[in-house]
């Protein structure tokens, strides 16, 4: 099955044309799920596993796997639902979030399946904000339900959100205080560690939770503005993967706009870091974070800062 996967360059082709690759699977029952194929490094035969003492329950045990110890969690047990029962021919999804290798257990693959980010739509809103999902779409007459593996990831190893003290020097925050951004993110989860992260340092955050709605906000505050938008806000801190319009065609439509294309903008995403420098450079974002770092999001607030200002140089 990992032969099916494309190659790095077809998949980079994909990068400011508004669309996805996701890689079908079914976990109990014939109701299809997906994730986006950049974070798929292979499809496996279930290997054998070894388990862990005090594990998490969704974490069913470890695989060795080309030198590394990768975990693997039962990804259907991790969403609330019945756990998944292995056997010989069970699938195992082996991906790369936030600069970190792991594997999930699913019941069986099915294919990819290219689309457009316009036929990807939010969860219908009275789901609610703790479901399991970050999108939907349809295929062949059949809805696909798009895992929020950032929210899956979060709960089984939750995140530090400390700074160092070195980053809240006096100097440091006083600068900060009042300065606005804007941050553009459909998972609910990754938007409220980044926004908590911000809003630490005394950040006042504008969001959205997709690229048609950031696109809106932007021109919106452009409008409102009466200064350049770039010297109003700090930077654009945005999601790569969003329904509707996604991270690279945002900045394409942002570097296109005479009121917004001065920007500073931050692409801030949990894709494979394989990948990192080819999308900054294929679309023109000024820098790369890997969720979810909150130095790295501090550590640029105060580069932004320092450019701007001089404080702390």
């Amino acid at each position: 099955m990992s032969g099916v996967l494309s190659s790095v360059d077809s998949r980079t082709n994909l990068v400011g044309q508004n669309r996805l690759e996701i890689l079908m699977f079914r976990l109990n029952g014939q109701q299809l799920y997906a994730i986006n194929v950049f974070k798929v490094q292979e499809v496996l035969t279930m290997p054998k596993l070894t388990l862990m003492p005090q594990r998490h329950p969704a974490v069913i045990g470890v695989v060795h796997l080309r030198g590394r110890t990768i975990p693997v969690m039962d990804l259907s047990l991790a969403i609330g639902m019945r756990p998944i029962k292995q056997t010989a021919e069970s699938n195992i999804i082996v991906t790369e979030y936030n600069s970190t290798v792991q594997a999930f257990l699913v019941g069986s693959v099915d294919r990819i399946v290219n689309l457009n980010w316009e036929e990807v739509l939010p969860p219908p809103a009275g789901a609610g904000r703790y479901h399991y999902l970050t999108a939907i779409t349809h295929h062949e007459g059949k809805i696909v339900e798009i895992i929020d593996v950032e929210k899956v990831l979060s709960e089984i190893v939750p995140m530090t959100m400390q700074l160092s003290e070195e980053i809240l020097s006096a100097d440091f925050v006083r600068a900060v205080q009042g300065r606005e951004i804007v941050m553009v993110d459909d998972s609910y989860t990754a938007l409220t560690q980044a926004k908590t992260i911000f809003e630490s340092l005394g950040l006042i955050v504008h969001q959205a939770m997709d690229g048609v709605e950031g696109l809106a906000l932007l021109r919106r505050l452009a409008d409102e503005s009466t200064q350049p938008l770039h010297e109003r806000l700090l930077m654009l801190v945005t999601d790569a993967e969003m329904p509707k319009m996604d991270g690279y065609r945002l900045t394409t439509e942002i570097r296109s706009d005479p009121r917004l294309k001065g920007l500073y903008i931050a692409l801030h995403t949990s894709l494979s870091g394989q990948f990192n420098q080819a999308m900054v450079e294929k679309v023109g974002c000024d820098a790369f974070l890997s969720k979810f770092q909150p130095q790295q999001l501090a550590n640029l607030v105060k580069e932004r800062i320092e450019a701007q200002t001089g404080v702390g140089q």
